[in-house]
């Protein structure tokens, strides 16, 4: 339970933040927000918002809870999606940034028109709504309160009413400026407090001998938990088969999340210039790096001193309660950081795309600014109420949150990633190919999940990606074989990155070379 320090540091936080919020979302005089300044920050962000706000939002409680529970029970082969994020960051900012910024887009499903036509963009529009209301906020609002449940004995419902009130209150008149602005104080209170806690479980874990002598102890009670490749005699095979985490099908799943997300993408979109962006990419890449040491490494040494959970996912909760008062009190406090970031991004997104894609389809010219802002924070408020509803029910029965959240997604990532990459870089891409593979992926998927049910989910992705590419050059080939109207001239976007950027590149690809070859 919370001490009385502990509450202190926490409505701290909570206080600080809010004013801060309100603070950085102030108009001057006269001034009014329009769908720019609410949807895209005014595409005012430094590159150090950028890359803090990329990781705010990314780091929740589905990767704190979710994946220090599979810490927990994999080990740290469940740190690929963190490393191999780092350097899809790079390849993000590089080869798909630059499009997107050249055509001025809000979001996703608006560049999906200018590619394609209108139907792939209400098409898609609608399936992300669904996804970012029924997956992703109920998940963090799922986990969230958990966590709040395990730690400081709130009920769950009470719990996830907390967070999401506390997340729409400090970011509904800003819009995207108030969260990532804010976030870069989240993000100083996540890494902060996220290395603290797994400072103190080591030290924990050695009796009081230090740090070293914890991970030393780790590596030598649990050899395991400390293969980064997985054999196919490992339980957990299934979950990250082997060398096909790094050839396979978890390329596709970070270049869909990382490249394609709305919620991800979107502060890159709000940047001052693609320079600004691209910075801001590579500091994202760099902090993806440590994350492991935050959301995985607590999850393994709770395994070495209590190896009975009832639940990977308490894993989490558990090393916060072995923490002394006040120190307990600001690794809280990072935790709901993490969360209501992500949940006031997700929110944020989501208005975006219901305001910008679907309303706008059917709303007046002349409606373009102050009615579409106030659209936008009803729907932030609509959609966090049909979640805190659903969460209880989609995800009250899986013990590890994270991989349901992963191989659900992957139903439908591999035609997300065809649309998108084949629209970019292929101009003969038809509308009718990409819906084609939009569909044939969440059925091939599927129909995979039910006639191979041994096949790995990661490989799966793989598999119907290659073949969602074969549907939707097929359906493209026969309907002509030629260059689309709204097809991507890559001679009019720059490519050409800094050599501060390239440094960055190379740096992160000899850090994680170093760190597979460690713990292959």
């Amino acid at each position: 339970m919370l001490s009385n320090l502990d509450i202190s540091v926490v409505i701290f936080y909570a206080i600080s933040l809010f004013a801060l919020a309100q603070w950085v979302s102030r108009e001057q005089a006269g001034h009014h927000k329009d769908t720019s300044d609410y949807f895209l920050a005014g595409k005012s962000l430094p590159w150090w918002a950028i890359g803090a706000s990329l990781i705010a939002a990314n780091i929740s409680a589905e990767q704190i809870i979710g994946m220090s529970g599979s810490g927990y029970a994999i080990g740290l082969a469940i740190a690929s999606y963190e490393w191999m994020a780092a350097i899809t960051l790079i390849l993000v900012g590089k080869y798909l940034l630059p499009i997107f910024l050249e055509r001025g887009i809000y979001t996703m499903p608006q560049f999906l028109e200018q590619r394609y036509d209108h139907r792939v963009r209400l098409v898609m529009a609608f399936f992300w709504l669904g996804v970012y209301i029924f997956v992703n906020l109920t998940s963090v609002l799922w986990l969230g309160a958990l966590a709040l449940n395990t730690v400081a004995g709130l009920d769950i419902v009470q719990g996830m009413v907390l967070l999401g009130l506390f997340a729409v209150g400090y970011s509904l008149y800003g819009g995207l400026k108030a969260v990532a602005f804010t976030d870069i104080i989240q993000v100083v209170l996540l890494v902060l407090g996220g290395l603290m806690i797994a400072w103190i479980m080591l030290d924990k874990v050695a009796e009081g001998s230090g740090v070293l002598a914890g991970f030393q102890i780790l590596t030598e009670r649990a050899p395991e938990k400390f293969d980064m490749i997985l054999s196919r005699d490992n339980p957990h095979y299934a979950s990250l088969p082997g060398l096909s985490v790094l050839l396979g099908g978890m390329w596709i799943m970070n270049i869909s999340y990382w490249g394609f997300n709305q919620y991800i993408i979107q502060r890159a979109l709000a940047a001052k210039n693609i320079r600004e962006a691209q910075k801001g990419i590579a500091f994202a890449a760099f902090l993806k790096l440590l994350m492991p040491i935050i959301v995985v490494l607590p999850g393994i040494a709770i395994f070495v001193l209590n190896p009975a959970l009832a639940t990977p996912d308490h894993a989490y909760p558990e090393a916060m309660a072995m923490l002394p008062s006040g120190i307990k009190g600001l690794v809280f406090a990072a935790l709901l950081a993490a969360i209501v970031s992500s949940l006031a991004s997700m929110t944020n997104s989501i208005s975006t795309i219901f305001t910008m894609d679907i309303y706008a389809s059917f709303s007046s010219k002349k409606d373009e600014n102050g009615n579409r802002v106030m659209v936008g924070r009803v729907v932030a408020v609509a959609a966090m109420l049909l979640a805190m509803i659903c969460a209880k029910p989609l995800l009250g029965n899986f013990d590890q949150a994270f991989q349901y959240i992963q191989e659900f997604t992957g139903f439908f990532t591999p035609g997300i990633v065809v649309i998108f990459l084949l629209g970019m870089f292929w101009k003969k891409t038809t509308s009718s190919g990409a819906l084609a593979a939009a569909i044939g992926s969440a059925v091939l998927s599927f129909a995979f999940k039910i006639l191979w049910p041994e096949l790995p989910f990661i490989d799966r992705v793989g598999l119907v990606f290659l073949l969602c590419v074969a549907i939707a050059v097929s359906f493209s080939v026969f309907a002509g074989n030629r260059t689309q109207d709204g097809a991507v001239s890559l001679r009019d976007i720059q490519f050409a990155t800094t050599n501060g950027f390239n440094f960055s590149a190379v740096l992160v690809a000899l850090i994680l070379a170093a760190l597979y070859a460690t713990w292959w």
